[in-house]
């Protein structure tokens, strides 16, 4: 079984093929960082044009690196959603059409859950049930994972995800987009133990995130720091970054540690771009090695968006694909609304 895969939620125009017996097969993405940067984050418009411009051109890349002809594919899995409506629309409208013209079925899948499955693209990835700790710059979700579609969400943030708390930190500090790489190389070089940073919500039962606060704290300490022309110096900018990304990784190593404690499970899955920072890893791992849980998580590649976990993804709900070729998209979506598959075909029929 082969699934053609594409991710346009946002600002990364990723296409992989994965095949159910050989694994991810072809995987190309290109990223609109640079297209983004000089604006400090995402145009949404600029966003949807770009994947037009890109899109059809990758997918003929995918099918000549795996030396696959369409009729050698299954189904086409798209990202139907959470995402930029407009950007959705270009993914969705050419998965389609290629559905259509090649006489394929067409899979739409759960942005957040493809990050979630991520992890399992691996070799000894993780056996269900898991905790999942999903957390990117649109979303920090702790999720109990029973299978493919059975998921309990446990806790998220109830402001700003931890990926927007690092973008909004690196902008305050003149570091550029995107903020996470920026602020975590930044902090290699700081000390992080120079100032002292809350670990919000800690302090207090639930599993629930805030770092709406956290964010507010870094701007009046930095701003604290700023000589009479309004600049701080890059030894300073480095101790602010250090200490606010360990704060961020306790935070969320913290909400862990009781997430599995209250669920009685001993493996946890880490997923979506915040997975990519080596300090959340650290502390995750000697965690885990401290309490004796597993940890998981995808290679670095597959942290952000990319094709390949939608190519994955669809394969898991092949049972839903479609032919109808409807064009539609879900800017917003729990994902604890999500049934397993072969519930959700039935519920559809």
């Amino acid at each position: 079984m082969r699934v053609l895969g594409i991710e346009t939620s946002c600002d990364e125009t990723g296409v992989a093929i994965y095949d159910s017996q050989q694994g991810v097969i072809a995987d190309v993405l290109f990223s609109q960082v640079e297209l983004h940067a000089q604006f400090g984050g995402v145009v949404p418009e600029l966003a949807s044009r770009d994947h037009v411009r890109r899109l059809l051109p990758l997918v003929d890349q995918v099918l000549r690196e795996s030396d696959l002809k369409p009729q050698d594919l299954d189904a086409i899995a798209h990202t139907a959603g959470p995402g930029l409506v407009g950007a959705l629309l270009v993914g969705s409208t050419l998965a389609n059409a290629l559905a259509w013209s090649w006489d394929l079925p067409v899979v739409p899948v759960h942005h957040m859950e493809g990050h979630l499955l991520a992890p399992l693209l691996e070799e000894g990835s993780a056996d269900f049930p898991f905790v999942a700790l999903l957390v990117s710059g649109g979303h920090t979700q702790l999720v109990a994972v029973q299978a493919v579609g059975q998921y309990q969400l446990l806790g998220e943030s109830l402001d700003d995800a931890a990926g927007e708390a690092f973008d909004k930190t690196a902008k305050m500090l003149g570091l550029g987009y995107p903020g996470g790489p920026a602020v975590a190389k930044a902090a290699l070089q700081g000390d992080c133990a120079r100032h002292r940073f809350p670990r919000p919500m800690t302090d207090r039962p639930g599993l629930d995130f805030s770092f709406s606060g956290l964010k507010t704290h870094t701007l009046v300490l930095a701003n604290s720091l700023r000589n009479a022309d309004g600049e701080i110096s890059e030894a300073d900018i480095a101790d602010v970054c250090a200490g606010f990304e360990e704060a961020v990784a306790d935070t969320l190593t913290i909400k862990c540690r009781r997430a599995l404690e209250q669920t009685g499970m001993q493996r946890l899955v880490l997923a979506g771009g915040v997975a990519a920072n080596q300090r959340l890893r650290e502390k995750l791992a000697a965690q885990s090695s401290k309490r004796g849980w597993q940890l998981f998580y995808p290679r670095l590649k597959f942290c952000t968006d990319n094709g390949a976990m939608i190519a994955y993804a669809g394969a898991c709900r092949l049972a839903e694909a479609r032919r109808d070729y409807r064009v539609e998209v879900f800017p917003r979506k729990p994902m604890d609304e999500l049934r397993p598959p072969g519930e959700a075909s039935e519920a559809r029929a």
